[in-house]
Protein backbone atom coordinates (compact mmCIF):
# COMPACT_ATOMS: atom_id res chain seq x y z
CA UNK A 1 0.00 0.00 0.00
CA UNK A 2 1.45 3.59 -1.19
CA UNK A 3 1.51 5.52 1.62
CA UNK A 4 1.93 9.66 0.24
CA UNK A 5 2.54 10.96 3.68
CA UNK A 6 5.58 9.25 3.35
CA UNK A 7 7.13 12.06 1.10
CA UNK A 8 6.34 15.04 3.35
CA UNK A 9 9.47 13.78 5.61
CA UNK A 10 11.43 13.17 2.39
CA UNK A 11 10.67 16.90 1.41
CA UNK A 12 11.36 18.18 4.24
CA UNK A 13 14.11 16.54 6.21
CA UNK A 14 15.64 15.79 2.86
CA UNK A 15 15.79 19.08 1.25
CA UNK A 16 15.59 20.99 4.01
CA UNK A 17 17.79 19.38 6.95
CA UNK A 18 20.27 17.68 4.54
CA UNK A 19 21.03 19.55 2.19
CA UNK A 20 20.65 22.91 3.54
CA UNK A 21 21.13 21.96 7.61
CA UNK A 22 18.07 23.49 8.96
CA UNK A 23 17.95 21.13 12.02
CA UNK A 24 21.78 21.12 12.39
CA UNK A 25 22.80 24.42 12.70
CA UNK A 26 20.37 24.81 16.07
CA UNK A 27 22.55 25.02 19.33
CA UNK A 28 22.57 21.64 19.85
CA UNK A 29 24.93 18.84 18.81
CA UNK A 30 23.15 16.84 15.45
CA UNK A 31 21.78 13.68 16.72
CA UNK A 32 24.36 10.56 17.35
CA UNK A 33 25.05 8.18 14.92
CA UNK A 34 24.41 5.36 17.38
CA UNK A 35 26.60 4.70 20.11
CA UNK A 36 26.40 0.87 21.21
CA UNK A 37 27.26 -1.53 23.64
CA UNK A 38 28.73 -4.74 23.11
CA UNK A 39 26.38 -7.41 24.31
CA UNK A 40 28.22 -10.09 26.45
CA UNK A 41 27.58 -13.41 25.28
CA UNK A 42 25.12 -15.04 27.82
CA UNK A 43 24.06 -11.48 29.25
CA UNK A 44 20.58 -10.59 29.52
CA UNK A 45 19.77 -6.91 28.83
CA UNK A 46 17.08 -4.67 29.71
CA UNK A 47 14.82 -2.25 27.39
CA UNK A 48 12.06 0.32 28.33
CA UNK A 49 9.98 1.21 25.92
CA UNK A 50 7.31 4.41 26.23
CA UNK A 51 4.33 4.64 24.49
CA UNK A 52 0.83 6.19 24.35
CA UNK A 53 -1.21 3.31 22.72
CA UNK A 54 -4.58 3.30 23.95
CA UNK A 55 -4.58 -0.32 25.43
CA UNK A 56 -8.70 -0.15 25.47
CA UNK A 57 -11.42 -2.30 25.81
CA UNK A 58 -11.43 -5.25 22.87
CA UNK A 59 -7.67 -4.19 21.90
CA UNK A 60 -4.77 -6.68 22.68
CA UNK A 61 -2.72 -4.88 25.30
CA UNK A 62 0.80 -3.85 24.52
CA UNK A 63 1.94 -5.97 28.17
CA UNK A 64 0.74 -8.74 25.75
CA UNK A 65 2.70 -8.06 22.98
CA UNK A 66 5.91 -7.49 24.42
CA UNK A 67 5.17 -10.69 26.83
CA UNK A 68 5.17 -12.78 23.42
CA UNK A 69 8.40 -11.11 22.71
CA UNK A 70 10.29 -12.00 25.86
CA UNK A 71 8.97 -15.45 26.11
CA UNK A 72 11.40 -15.66 22.99
CA UNK A 73 13.75 -13.33 23.55
CA UNK A 74 14.96 -14.45 27.11
CA UNK A 75 18.32 -12.28 26.41
CA UNK A 76 16.75 -9.06 25.50
CA UNK A 77 13.92 -8.19 27.92
CA UNK A 78 11.12 -5.26 26.98
CA UNK A 79 9.31 -3.25 29.41
CA UNK A 80 6.66 -1.60 28.29
CA UNK A 81 5.77 1.63 29.80
CA UNK A 82 2.34 3.58 29.25
CA UNK A 83 2.43 7.21 29.20
CA UNK A 84 -0.98 8.53 30.58
CA UNK A 85 -1.17 11.89 30.32
CA UNK A 86 -1.54 14.28 27.53
CA UNK A 87 0.42 12.85 24.60
CA UNK A 88 1.77 16.25 24.25
CA UNK A 89 3.53 16.19 27.41
CA UNK A 90 5.24 13.00 26.84
CA UNK A 91 8.25 14.33 24.79
CA UNK A 92 8.06 17.06 27.43
CA UNK A 93 8.72 14.47 29.97
CA UNK A 94 11.13 12.59 27.37
CA UNK A 95 13.26 15.58 27.29
CA UNK A 96 13.56 15.63 31.06
CA UNK A 97 14.32 12.11 31.75
CA UNK A 98 16.58 12.02 28.80
CA UNK A 99 18.94 14.86 29.67
CA UNK A 100 18.71 13.56 33.44
CA UNK A 101 20.04 10.12 31.59
CA UNK A 102 17.09 8.23 32.84
CA UNK A 103 15.34 8.24 29.49
CA UNK A 104 13.63 4.97 27.89
CA UNK A 105 15.88 3.39 25.22
CA UNK A 106 12.69 3.52 22.83
CA UNK A 107 9.56 5.66 22.89
CA UNK A 108 6.63 6.51 20.79
CA UNK A 109 7.07 9.16 18.80
CA UNK A 110 4.61 11.57 16.66
CA UNK A 111 5.82 12.47 13.41
CA UNK A 112 5.33 15.89 13.72
CA UNK A 113 8.04 15.51 17.38
CA UNK A 114 10.81 13.86 15.24
CA UNK A 115 12.00 16.91 13.81
CA UNK A 116 12.39 18.72 16.56
CA UNK A 117 13.81 15.48 18.82
CA UNK A 118 16.28 15.58 16.51
CA UNK A 119 17.26 19.11 16.57
CA UNK A 120 17.53 18.89 20.35
CA UNK A 121 19.75 15.34 20.00
CA UNK A 122 17.15 13.56 21.91
CA UNK A 123 17.61 10.56 19.48
CA UNK A 124 20.24 8.60 18.17
CA UNK A 125 20.73 7.91 14.44
CA UNK A 126 20.37 4.46 13.86
CA UNK A 127 20.07 4.30 10.21
CA UNK A 128 22.32 1.26 9.52
CA UNK A 129 20.31 -1.10 11.98
CA UNK A 130 16.84 0.75 10.15
CA UNK A 131 18.42 0.08 6.72
CA UNK A 132 17.84 -3.55 7.51
CA UNK A 133 14.14 -3.35 7.95
CA UNK A 134 13.21 -0.99 5.11
CA UNK A 135 11.83 -2.91 3.38
CA UNK A 136 9.10 -4.25 5.53
CA UNK A 137 7.34 -0.68 6.15
CA UNK A 138 5.82 1.48 3.61
CA UNK A 139 6.64 4.35 2.18
CA UNK A 140 5.75 5.58 6.16
CA UNK A 141 9.67 4.76 6.84
CA UNK A 142 10.83 7.87 5.65
CA UNK A 143 8.34 10.09 8.67
CA UNK A 144 11.53 8.69 10.65
CA UNK A 145 14.08 10.10 8.96
CA UNK A 146 16.15 13.12 8.63
CA UNK A 147 18.12 13.98 5.95
CA UNK A 148 20.52 10.53 5.93
CA UNK A 149 20.13 10.24 9.53
CA UNK A 150 16.98 7.62 10.53
CA UNK A 151 15.50 7.84 14.14
CA UNK A 152 13.52 4.75 14.10
CA UNK A 153 10.96 3.09 12.88
CA UNK A 154 7.29 3.68 11.80
CA UNK A 155 4.19 2.55 13.38
CA UNK A 156 1.41 4.02 12.04
CA UNK A 157 -0.47 6.73 10.00
CA UNK A 158 -3.25 9.48 10.75
CA UNK A 159 -5.56 10.35 7.55
CA UNK A 160 -8.32 12.41 8.15
CA UNK A 161 -11.61 10.38 7.56
CA UNK A 162 -15.43 11.41 8.44
CA UNK A 163 -17.37 9.36 10.89
CA UNK A 164 -21.22 9.20 10.83
CA UNK A 165 -24.20 7.18 12.00
CA UNK A 166 -25.33 6.11 9.34
CA UNK A 167 -28.89 5.02 10.49
CA UNK A 168 -29.11 8.68 12.20
CA UNK A 169 -28.46 10.29 8.54
CA UNK A 170 -30.89 7.91 6.90
CA UNK A 171 -33.66 9.36 9.85
CA UNK A 172 -32.48 13.10 9.21
CA UNK A 173 -32.40 12.26 5.21
CA UNK A 174 -28.93 13.14 5.08
CA UNK A 175 -26.81 11.81 2.38
CA UNK A 176 -23.04 11.31 3.15
CA UNK A 177 -21.24 14.68 2.45
CA UNK A 178 -18.58 14.64 -0.72
CA UNK A 179 -17.60 18.32 -0.50
CA UNK A 180 -17.67 21.21 1.80
CA UNK A 181 -20.64 22.75 0.55
CA UNK A 182 -22.40 19.64 0.57
CA UNK A 183 -20.80 19.21 4.41
CA UNK A 184 -22.48 22.48 5.34
CA UNK A 185 -25.72 22.41 4.01
CA UNK A 186 -26.03 19.01 5.59
CA UNK A 187 -24.57 20.10 9.08
CA UNK A 188 -27.70 23.10 8.98
CA UNK A 189 -30.05 20.75 8.24
CA UNK A 190 -29.18 18.54 11.01
CA UNK A 191 -29.11 21.28 13.83
CA UNK A 192 -32.14 22.47 12.90
CA UNK A 193 -33.46 19.62 14.20
CA UNK A 194 -30.79 19.36 17.45
CA UNK A 195 -28.46 17.22 15.77
CA UNK A 196 -24.85 17.31 15.04
CA UNK A 197 -22.55 16.38 12.19
CA UNK A 198 -19.84 17.95 13.47
CA UNK A 199 -17.93 19.34 16.44
CA UNK A 200 -15.20 21.82 16.88
CA UNK A 201 -12.47 20.51 18.66
CA UNK A 202 -10.10 22.93 20.61
CA UNK A 203 -8.18 20.90 22.39
CA UNK A 204 -7.12 19.06 19.04
CA UNK A 205 -6.83 22.44 17.25
CA UNK A 206 -3.36 21.78 16.15
CA UNK A 207 -3.19 18.41 14.40
CA UNK A 208 -6.84 18.46 13.53
CA UNK A 209 -7.33 21.93 11.82
CA UNK A 210 -3.41 21.51 10.29
CA UNK A 211 -4.50 18.27 8.66
CA UNK A 212 -7.79 20.13 7.18
CA UNK A 213 -5.21 22.70 5.86
CA UNK A 214 -3.58 19.98 4.23
CA UNK A 215 -5.97 18.56 2.83
CA UNK A 216 -7.47 22.19 0.99
CA UNK A 217 -4.18 22.34 -0.74
CA UNK A 218 -1.96 24.14 2.06
CA UNK A 219 2.03 23.51 2.68
CA UNK A 220 2.69 25.85 6.08
CA UNK A 221 6.12 24.72 6.18
CA UNK A 222 8.86 24.86 3.16
CA UNK A 223 13.06 25.23 2.63
CA UNK A 224 13.85 28.13 0.61
CA UNK A 225 17.73 29.64 0.06
CA UNK A 226 18.71 27.95 3.60
CA UNK A 227 15.92 29.50 5.53
CA UNK A 228 12.39 28.01 6.66
CA UNK A 229 9.50 29.63 5.01
CA UNK A 230 6.41 29.97 7.16
CA UNK A 231 3.03 30.62 5.84
CA UNK A 232 0.20 29.02 8.10
CA UNK A 233 -2.74 31.63 6.33
CA UNK A 234 -2.49 30.66 2.88
CA UNK A 235 -5.57 29.96 0.26
CA UNK A 236 -6.33 26.91 1.99
CA UNK A 237 -6.37 27.74 5.70
CA UNK A 238 -8.58 30.97 4.97
CA UNK A 239 -10.83 28.53 3.63
CA UNK A 240 -10.41 26.25 6.54
CA UNK A 241 -11.31 29.09 8.54
CA UNK A 242 -14.05 30.40 6.89
CA UNK A 243 -16.10 26.92 6.81
CA UNK A 244 -15.54 26.65 10.66
CA UNK A 245 -16.75 30.34 11.34
CA UNK A 246 -19.69 30.00 9.40
CA UNK A 247 -20.45 26.17 11.21
CA UNK A 248 -19.91 28.09 14.68
CA UNK A 249 -21.82 31.57 13.54
CA UNK A 250 -25.02 29.63 12.22
CA UNK A 251 -24.73 26.96 15.48
CA UNK A 252 -24.47 23.95 13.49
CA UNK A 253 -21.49 22.52 15.16
CA UNK A 254 -20.92 21.51 18.76
CA UNK A 255 -17.80 22.68 20.73
CA UNK A 256 -16.96 19.89 22.86
CA UNK A 257 -13.17 19.20 23.58
CA UNK A 258 -12.44 15.47 22.22
CA UNK A 259 -10.78 14.74 25.07
CA UNK A 260 -13.85 15.58 27.78
CA UNK A 261 -16.10 13.05 28.60
CA UNK A 262 -19.08 15.12 27.10
CA UNK A 263 -17.52 13.98 23.62
CA UNK A 264 -18.49 10.25 24.52
CA UNK A 265 -21.75 11.58 26.32
CA UNK A 266 -22.68 13.56 22.91
CA UNK A 267 -22.26 10.17 20.97
CA UNK A 268 -23.98 8.06 23.21
CA UNK A 269 -27.28 10.38 23.24
CA UNK A 270 -26.98 10.87 19.81
CA UNK A 271 -26.30 14.20 19.77
CA UNK A 272 -23.15 14.20 18.14
CA UNK A 273 -24.05 11.36 14.83
CA UNK A 274 -20.97 12.54 12.82
CA UNK A 275 -17.72 14.01 12.84
CA UNK A 276 -13.88 14.49 11.05
CA UNK A 277 -11.47 12.46 12.96
CA UNK A 278 -7.85 10.98 12.47
CA UNK A 279 -8.43 7.35 11.52
CA UNK A 280 -7.20 5.56 14.56
CA UNK A 281 -9.98 6.57 16.57
CA UNK A 282 -11.62 4.40 14.29
CA UNK A 283 -10.46 1.68 16.70
CA UNK A 284 -11.86 3.03 20.65
CA UNK A 285 -14.25 6.06 19.49
CA UNK A 286 -17.16 3.76 20.25
CA UNK A 287 -15.95 1.75 23.29
CA UNK A 288 -18.48 3.61 25.66
CA UNK A 289 -20.92 4.46 23.06
CA UNK A 290 -22.08 1.04 21.53
CA UNK A 291 -22.71 -1.92 24.32
CA UNK A 292 -20.37 -5.03 23.62
CA UNK A 293 -22.12 -7.52 21.41
CA UNK A 294 -24.38 -5.30 19.87
CA UNK A 295 -24.17 -3.64 16.09
CA UNK A 296 -23.38 -0.52 15.16
CA UNK A 297 -24.44 1.66 12.98
CA UNK A 298 -21.69 4.09 12.10
CA UNK A 299 -19.45 4.22 9.07
CA UNK A 300 -16.09 5.69 8.31
CA UNK A 301 -15.73 8.05 4.71
CA UNK A 302 -13.30 9.64 2.90
CA UNK A 303 -12.70 13.47 4.29
CA UNK A 304 -15.14 15.63 2.08
CA UNK A 305 -13.55 17.23 -0.34
CA UNK A 306 -12.04 20.62 1.07
CA UNK A 307 -11.04 22.20 -2.25
CA UNK A 308 -7.94 20.33 -3.86
CA UNK A 309 -9.92 17.27 -5.35
CA UNK A 310 -9.06 13.58 -3.32
CA UNK A 311 -7.02 14.77 -0.67
CA UNK A 312 -6.90 14.61 3.11
CA UNK A 313 -4.56 15.36 5.78
CA UNK A 314 -2.51 13.80 8.37
CA UNK A 315 -3.67 13.98 12.52
CA UNK A 316 -1.08 11.87 13.96
CA UNK A 317 0.65 9.02 13.18
CA UNK A 318 3.76 7.75 14.78
CA UNK A 319 7.00 5.93 15.06
CA UNK A 320 9.48 4.49 17.62
CA UNK A 321 12.52 5.86 17.51
CA UNK A 322 15.62 5.09 20.05
CA UNK A 323 16.22 8.06 22.57
CA UNK A 324 19.49 9.24 23.11
CA UNK A 325 21.63 7.14 25.64
CA UNK A 326 19.85 4.48 24.34
CA UNK A 327 22.85 1.34 25.35
CA UNK A 328 21.75 -1.40 23.25
CA UNK A 329 20.62 0.60 19.98
CA UNK A 330 20.82 -2.92 18.01
CA UNK A 331 18.74 -5.26 20.08
CA UNK A 332 16.36 -2.25 20.37
CA UNK A 333 15.93 -2.12 16.60
CA UNK A 334 15.44 -5.41 16.41
CA UNK A 335 12.56 -5.44 19.07
CA UNK A 336 11.23 -2.30 17.50
CA UNK A 337 11.27 -4.17 13.77
CA UNK A 338 9.22 -6.86 15.77
CA UNK A 339 7.05 -5.23 17.54
CA UNK A 340 5.88 -3.14 14.79
CA UNK A 341 5.31 -5.97 12.55
CA UNK A 342 2.46 -7.36 14.81
CA UNK A 343 -0.08 -5.85 12.18
CA UNK A 344 -3.08 -7.85 13.73
CA UNK A 345 -2.32 -6.89 17.28
CA UNK A 346 -1.92 -3.51 16.25
CA UNK A 347 -4.85 -3.45 14.35
CA UNK A 348 -6.75 -3.53 17.66
CA UNK A 349 -4.86 -0.52 18.89
CA UNK A 350 -7.11 1.59 15.84
CA UNK A 351 -3.59 1.66 14.23
CA UNK A 352 -3.40 2.13 10.46
CA UNK A 353 -0.43 0.12 10.45
CA UNK A 354 3.01 1.38 8.44
CA UNK A 355 4.08 -2.24 8.54
CA UNK A 356 3.46 -3.72 4.65
CA UNK A 357 0.67 -6.77 4.57
CA UNK A 358 -3.05 -7.12 5.00
CA UNK A 359 -4.32 -6.00 7.71
CA UNK A 360 -7.66 -7.04 9.02
CA UNK A 361 -10.65 -5.41 10.30
CA UNK A 362 -10.59 -5.89 14.03
CA UNK A 363 -14.10 -8.08 14.99
CA UNK A 364 -14.95 -5.24 17.51
CA UNK A 365 -14.40 -2.72 15.25
CA UNK A 366 -16.53 -4.06 12.12
CA UNK A 367 -19.25 -5.17 14.80
CA UNK A 368 -19.12 -0.95 16.36
CA UNK A 369 -19.79 0.10 12.43
CA UNK A 370 -22.25 -2.27 10.96
CA UNK A 371 -20.08 -4.74 9.17
CA UNK A 372 -18.01 -2.30 7.07
CA UNK A 373 -14.34 -3.22 6.38
CA UNK A 374 -13.10 -0.15 8.51
CA UNK A 375 -9.50 -0.66 7.17
CA UNK A 376 -10.12 -1.09 3.96
CA UNK A 377 -11.55 2.37 3.79
CA UNK A 378 -8.93 3.48 5.84
CA UNK A 379 -6.30 2.47 3.61
CA UNK A 380 -8.11 4.79 0.75
CA UNK A 381 -7.49 7.60 2.70
CA UNK A 382 -3.97 6.57 3.69
CA UNK A 383 -3.49 6.72 -0.43
CA UNK A 384 -5.26 9.71 -0.37
CA UNK A 385 -2.72 11.97 2.13
CA UNK A 386 -1.42 15.29 1.25
CA UNK A 387 2.15 14.74 0.05
CA UNK A 388 3.41 18.65 0.67
CA UNK A 389 2.60 18.51 4.17
CA UNK A 390 5.11 18.40 6.85
CA UNK A 391 5.90 19.59 10.28
CA UNK A 392 9.31 22.18 11.85
CA UNK A 393 11.07 21.35 14.83
CA UNK A 394 9.24 23.06 17.68
CA UNK A 395 5.89 22.10 16.53
CA UNK A 396 4.84 21.52 19.75
CA UNK A 397 5.54 24.79 21.14
CA UNK A 398 2.88 25.78 18.50
CA UNK A 399 0.70 23.14 19.07
CA UNK A 400 -0.79 24.18 22.39
CA UNK A 401 -1.01 27.90 21.34
CA UNK A 402 -3.14 27.10 19.18
CA UNK A 403 -5.53 25.45 21.30
CA UNK A 404 -5.39 28.22 23.32
CA UNK A 405 -6.57 30.60 20.68
CA UNK A 406 -9.22 27.84 19.73
CA UNK A 407 -10.82 27.33 22.87
CA UNK A 408 -10.83 31.07 23.49
CA UNK A 409 -12.49 31.03 19.79
CA UNK A 410 -15.63 28.55 21.39
CA UNK A 411 -16.40 31.27 23.95
CA UNK A 412 -16.67 33.82 21.21
CA UNK A 413 -13.40 35.61 22.34
CA UNK A 414 -11.94 35.46 18.92
CA UNK A 415 -12.48 34.12 15.22
CA UNK A 416 -11.35 30.82 13.65
CA UNK A 417 -8.69 32.27 11.41
CA UNK A 418 -7.09 33.85 14.89
CA UNK A 419 -5.97 30.32 15.63
CA UNK A 420 -4.01 30.11 12.30
CA UNK A 421 -2.60 33.84 13.24
CA UNK A 422 -0.96 32.64 16.52
CA UNK A 423 0.25 29.44 14.60
CA UNK A 424 2.30 31.83 12.32
CA UNK A 425 3.88 33.75 15.13
CA UNK A 426 4.52 30.89 17.16
CA UNK A 427 5.66 28.92 14.26
CA UNK A 428 8.63 31.53 13.54
CA UNK A 429 8.91 32.34 17.59
CA UNK A 430 9.66 28.60 17.97
CA UNK A 431 12.06 28.30 15.07
CA UNK A 432 14.27 30.93 16.24
CA UNK A 433 14.21 29.71 19.87
CA UNK A 434 16.14 26.80 18.41
CA UNK A 435 18.05 29.09 16.35
CA UNK A 436 17.34 28.28 13.01
CA UNK A 437 17.24 30.48 10.06
CA UNK A 438 13.75 32.01 9.48
CA UNK A 439 12.55 33.84 6.27
CA UNK A 440 10.94 37.23 7.59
Amino acid sequence: MKSTIARTTAMIAAAAVATMGLVACSSNEPASEGSTTPKAEGETISIEYMHRLPDGPGMVPVADIVKRWNDEHPDIQVTATKFEGQASDMIKKLETAINSDAGPCLAQLGYAEVPEMFAKSLVEDVAAEAEKYKDDFSGAYNQMKIGDAVVGLPQDTGPLVYFYDEAEFKALGLEVPKTLDELKEAAKKAAAEGKYILDFEADEAQNWLSGMAAAAGDTWYKAENDQWVVDTKGEGTQKVAAFWQEMLDEKAALTINRWDDAYTAALTEKKLIGNIGAAWEAGFMLDGVIPEGEEGAWKVALLPDFGAGNLTGPDGGSGVAVMKGCKYPVEAMEFNHWFNTQTKDLATQGLVVAAKGEVVTPDKVKQQFGGQDVFTELAKANEALSDKFGYIPGFSAVAPKMSEVASNVTQGKGKVMDIFEAAQEESVKALKALNLPVAE
